[in-house]
């Protein structure tokens, strides 16, 4: 039966999550990609012509816009339009015999007299026509000529409004005809007359088609060889329109189409396949990043956002304004939560996704290359605001002379200023880093060198509060934190990281301070206790710091460096002194064990070796590079030996540079001084002898001198 590998099968398991969010990220990406994208840069009225003069090589007509079309298509209906509608006749006969009857049934005797006034007048009104209230105001609202075909058959005469009624007036004219020869007594109610001139829809449309076909839907004719528009130049509307269509006619289509099968297979292979890459480097060169799920998760998803908001950009503001967007964003982030190498990846493998969708895809590449290279080498380390300030400001320069290098090479001519003026909107973007970085940190659950900077301060609450309870232990936090540090600066580890997470190692031991050496003044409370009771009141320490962290909410980093700066090693004091005192018993190494675990970085691992020298260093009698060389040795090749360095990336070559820089720096610190040489017997001999002979030879000239004086 075949073993279980572990780490085999948490490869997998990583190697599974990141398949999924390749695939999920690729989809969002070529799913939101804009339905068309321009070959040869959109000219949106009021940007720059970013390409070469463009001069044509063909004869066309330069046709309007449709909304240009549409617009002087309705100007020509309004001015020319005469609507037609034909005379109901049956309308009149209706209209004549109700009049009739309201005169029979209310004039008796008169009738015959009403009706030879009445009926004439209706009989008018009729021959001029009514048209229903709509449609009279319609016309009259809407076309200028005011006028009215009116169709009887087959023939058709003009009106204006003027000469037909509309309901209103018809009915208004009727009732309230001058009656004076009538009886003033008769009054009665006559009946509403109906509109006879009815709208006719389709000799309407008819008439509003033949107007719309007379519209011109050319402006011009461009001739060959005349120059469309010259590089630099700001597009107006004509010359954005002439663009276009030569283009069309040039290739068939000015926009390339993204809806066929073919080209979206071709999106989602480009896209897979750098993504694909990339996770290669991070399984290759970046194993720690590619197992954690936190890591993973903020790079693809700042390799996705970029792009899509690339694509929203271009498609709202046009092909240049995309170097508005601060692309250099994601390797300074990459760079603050991991290491430049993995920002530069990133920040590759997102520009190409990203130049997917432009048209001048190798000049964009190389202008967001020098912007992510640029931001990378100015920010080194983030420490405090002015540097993101410096950084935007070399970006923007950087990208700026590349912008204008790459316009002389494919355009011999500056680019306009407009360009100038997105590179600076762009590097003002820039400045928004720090305030998203924060954003970033707490979404990820990341420590920024800003907040480690800040959590450095031994102003800090919680610093000063172990300074003051328990002073020993801060020296012995400081320095070892400046020793973690020069050694990580060696090996090229993060010392900020390391200098941080040594001023927090020890907080634990404020909670009973005199139980540690570097705390205690003359007394000793262990003196008192079993050694079973000494390790726990020791070990405590590990587990009261990290119970310590979680209160004050200290990075997951930081609480790292508590827990793994012993490891699971044993407190070795006490537990030799125990099993001395109980040679026969059976010990149970758990009661002196700390919980660990062992350190998992470099940083923790650089912590051990100098939080174990610098305490043990303080126990020796003699100062001088042969003690200290011994001590160093001897300590940090017990925990090699030991396995404490097995789950973490450090190297013996990390090891034997961690050795040297303790050496050192703890000569410095204790002010080690050479061994001076003594004579040996012999010279000892012939120095004594050389001094009796000055000896004598300076009585022999007292007395000389005496005697000639």
């Amino acid at each position: 039966m075949p073993s279980y590998n572990k780490k085999e099968d948490h490869f997998w398991r990583n190697f599974a999550t990141h398949s999924v969010l390749i695939i999920l990220c690729s989809v969002l990406i070529v799913w939101l990609m804009p339905n068309k994208i321009y070959f040869t840069g959109e000219p949106n009225v009021g940007t720059p012509w970013q390409f070469d003069d463009l001069i044509s090589d063909i004869e066309f007509d330069l046709m309007k816009s449709e909304e240009t079309i549409a617009q002087e298509k309705a100007d020509k209906v309004r001015k020319e339009m005469v609507p037609s509608f034909v005379v109901v006749d049956s309308v009149e006969q209706r209209a004549e015999k109700e009049l009739i009857d309201t005169i029979e049934a209310h004039y008796g005797s008169f009738a015959s007299a009403a009706k030879l006034y009445y009926v004439p007048r209706l009989q008018e009104i009729y021959k001029k026509g009514i048209v229903d209230q709509t449609s009279y105001d319609d016309v009259e609202r809407h076309y200028d000529q005011k006028s009215i075909r009116i169709i009887r058959g087959n023939q058709s005469v003009t009106k204006t409004l003027d000469e037909v009624y509309s309901e209103q007036t018809a009915n208004e004219y009727l009732h309230h005809i001058d009656s004076e020869e009538m009886l003033s007594t008769h009054h009665i109610d006559l009946p509403y007359l109906h509109p006879n001139l009815e709208y006719d829809d389709s000799t309407s449309k008819e008439d509003i088609a033949h107007l719309e076909e007379l519209v011109a839907v050319s402006d011009k004719k461009i001739q060959q060889g005349e120059k469309i528009i010259e590089q630099g130049v700001v597009i107006d509307e004509p010359t954005s329109r002439a663009i276009k269509q030569f283009y069309e006619i040039k290739t068939g289509n000015f926009m390339r189409e993204n809806g066929s099968f073919a080209n979206i297979s071709g999106r989602v292979i480009y896209v897979l396949l750098l993504f694909a890459l990339f996770s290669t480097y991070l399984i290759l060169f970046r194993p720690q990043y590619f197992s954690n799920v936190r890591h993973t998760l903020m790079l693809y998803s700042l390799i996705t956002l970029f792009p899509l908001l690339a694509m929203l950009v271009s498609s709202t503001m046009g092909a240049l304004s995309i170097y508005i967007l601060p692309f250099a964003m994601v390797p300074i982030f990459v760079q603050i939560f991991m290491d430049s190498r993995t920002a530069f990846a990133a920040h590759a493998t997102m520009v190409m996704i990203g130049s997917m969708i432009l048209p001048n895809q190798p000049f964009f590449f190389i202008v967001q290359i020098v912007a992510g290279m640029t931001a990378i080498f100015a920010l080194r380390d983030m420490s405090k605001r002015s540097d993101l300030f410096k950084a935007a400001l070399m970006v923007t320069l950087c990208t700026a002379v590349m912008f204008t290098a790459m316009s002389l090479i494919n355009h011999s001519k500056l680019p306009h200023r407009t360009a100038y003026i997105y590179l600076i909107i762009n590097g003002i973007l820039l400045l928004l880093a720090y305030p998203l970085m924060f954003v970033v940190e707490k979404s990820f659950n990341f420590t920024s060198s800003v907040t480690l900077f800040e959590l450095s301060d031994t102003n800090k609450d919680l610093l000063r509060h172990l300074s003051e309870v328990a002073p020993g232990t801060f020296q012995h936090s400081i320095t070892v934190g400046n020793l973690a540090s020069e050694i990580a600066k060696k090996i090229g580890a993060n010392s900020l990281l390391v200098r941080t997470g040594a001023l927090y190692h020890d907080i634990g031991k404020m909670v009973n301070p005199v139980f540690f050496t570097e705390n205690q003044a003359g007394v000793n409370p262990h003196d008192k206790l079993t050694e079973k009771e000494s390790a726990s009141i020791i070990i405590s320490h590990v587990i009261e710091g990290l119970r310590l962290a979680e209160e004050k909410r200290l990075p997951d980093e930081i609480k790292n460096f508590i827990t793994t700066h012993h490891g699971a090693g044993v407190v070795k004091y006490f537990y030799v002194k125990y099993k001395n005192a109980h040679p026969k018993e059976e010990i149970d190494e758990e009661a002196f064990s700390y919980p660990g675990p062992n350190p998992f970085t470099r940083e923790q691992a650089i912590l051990m070796m100098a939080d174990t020298v610098e305490a043990a260093s303080r126990s020796l009698n003699e100062y001088t590079d042969e003690t200290l060389s011994e001590l160093i040795n001897r300590l940090i090749d017990g925990q090699v030996s030991a396995g404490f360095f097995t789950e973490c990336s450090i190297t013996f070559l990390d090891i034997t540079t961690a050795k040297k820089v303790l050496l050192e720096n703890l000569k410095s610190i204790y002010h080690t001084r050479i061994k001076y040489p003594e004579l040996n017997q012999e010279t000892r001999k012939n120095n004594q002898q050389q001094k009796s002979n000055k000896k004598k030879k300076s009585s022999f000239s007292k007395r000389f001198s005496v005697k000639k004086s």
